[in-house]
């Protein structure tokens, strides 16, 4: 009996259909940027409508918002105000973050007897 063997053509992947999500993930990934830097601006323009008082309680002032907004429009403001109100709690705080202090115990120390320390038997260990 003689087996009777076809051959088929191997069917290669289309490289066409990736090359276009990846365009296309490309392109929603800055539209998503985009979006975001536009609605950071919109909170910017808030922060802008607020007196010095309000802004000082956050720490920033107007010259930051001026810094801020000079910045072309694709780069997002907020970071340049968040690094700004930082720099300045750090400054007022004497140039270091807050650090817990250390305080002695107000608990006496415990006699020897009470705690469960056993002695050696020789007296050289």
């Amino acid at each position: 009996m003689a087996a009777i063997c076809t051959a088929q053509p191997i069917q290669r992947r289309r490289r066409e259909p990736a090359l276009v999500r990846s365009v296309m993930a490309l392109a929603l990934n800055g539209m998503r940027k985009l979006a975001r830097a536009l609605k950071n601006r919109r909170q910017a323009v808030m922060l802008a409508r607020m007196d010095d008082r309000m802004l000082a309680d956050i720490g920033l002032n107007r010259s930051d918002l001026r810094d801020a907004y000079a910045q072309p429009l694709w780069r997002d403001p907020t970071d340049t105000l968040a690094s700004r109100a930082l720099e300045r709690r750090i400054n007022r705080r004497g140039g270091v973050e807050a650090r817990p202090v250390g305080a002695p115990s107000i608990a006496p120390d415990a006699p020897l007897s009470a705690t469960n320390v056993q002695r050696s038997p020789w007296t050289y260990l």
